[in-house]
């Protein structure tokens, strides 16, 4: 039987096995993790070299973790910044926007083994590559994670209701994106 997050953290905060409890992080939240940086970064390959490194992190951290919000909000924080590092990283050293980075990636994801999507899945990528970074984000957790705005909320750090606009706007703007392309 794997532990709830609440039994997790109980074990955290008295200082219990971190090695059982850390296998208990991953196994509750790689796939979910997975997804999130794969929306963010689009390839597999990095993907899950920036998952390692995620787990590495709160592996290195966890004894930090007060509590104050949800694990997985905490978990979220950190896999969402290391994606984010990882391509300003990954831009910078090509000497390219953010932006033209994006759009590489979606590019590639055609030859990507990896990817299964169909023409329409493919032009829905490439207009989320379209939209500024932290529309990107409110919207792949809204659309593909189906998260709360709440949820949002501690994740990014930011108010419900900015992250509402942001997804309705990055709403908009696909639409438009995909019916004049």
């Amino acid at each position: 039987m794997k532990p709830s997050e609440e039994q997790i953290v109980i074990d955290l905060k008295s200082g219990k096995d971190i090695n059982n409890m850390m296998r208990s992080i991953i196994t509750l939240y790689k796939e979910r993790l997975y997804w999130h940086i794969r929306n963010i970064v689009k390839n597999h390959d990095d993907t899950d070299d920036i998952l390692q490194n995620v787990f590495i992190k709160v592996f290195q951290n966890i004894s930090k973790f007060k509590g104050e919000s949800k694990l997985y909000s905490w978990l979220y924080r950190i896999a969402t910044n290391e994606s984010i590092t990882f391509l300003n990283k990954q831009a910078a050293k090509k000497g390219i926007s953010n932006e033209e980075l994006n759009t590489i990636l979606v590019s590639n994801l055609k030859a990507d083994v990896y990817y299964d999507g169909d023409e329409m899945q493919y032009k829905l990528q490439l207009a989320i590559a379209s939209l500024p970074q932290k529309q990107q984000l409110v919207f792949n957790m809204k659309y593909f994670q189906d998260l709360k705005y709440k949820e949002m909320s501690e994740i990014l750090e930011t108010s419900e209701g900015a992250l509402k606009a942001s997804y309705h706007l990055a709403v908009k703007k696909i639409e438009d994106f995909i019916k004049s392309n």
